[in-house]
């Protein structure tokens, strides 16, 4: 799995006009799923994801974690984050998970993390999505189960 996570005081996804989900401060997760992944990938990510001391304390230090602020996240699907771009200009999608095997996956994760945290939000997985987003930083981090 592969997240793109961005700490933001609001964030927002839209579709078809729709609000579909919105969050104030907290987490939003651009998440996705490869065909290798399972559930165990998807703990493994939830398990980092959730300890991460990026909000900051009194101090301005980031020492605070997604539960020590109280905050909310969004979690929209982006299978796009499997684009290999090492042929050519046209991106390949070939590593990225099968349709029906990553929204699986993609509604564990959620699901998973509302057990951890009061306000879960999600997008609609395979709709096009507007997503609307406030940095706040801006704090970008990039996880990747390869690499944890």
């Amino acid at each position: 799995m592969r997240a793109v996570i961005q700490r933001v005081s609001e964030a927002s996804v839209t579709v078809d006009g729709q609000v579909v989900g919105a969050i104030g401060q907290g987490l939003l997760v651009l998440l996705g799923v490869g065909h290798d992944d399972s559930e165990q990938t998807a703990e493994k990510l939830w398990s980092k994801l959730a300890r991460l001391r990026i909000f900051e304390d009194e101090a301005g230090k980031t020492n605070l974690s997604l539960a020590d602020v109280g905050g909310q996240l969004l979690v929209v699907s982006q299978f796009t984050l499997y684009a290999s771009c090492k042929k050519g200009n046209r991106p390949s999608f070939t590593d990225a998970g099968a349709p029906d095997e990553a929204n699986r996956l993609y509604e564990w994760f959620a699901n998973r993390a509302r057990a951890d945290v009061p306000v879960v939000q999600t997008g609609c997985f395979g709709a096009y999505m507007d997503v609307a987003l406030v940095n706040d930083g801006p704090f970008t981090i990039v996880l990747d189960t390869d690499q944890l």
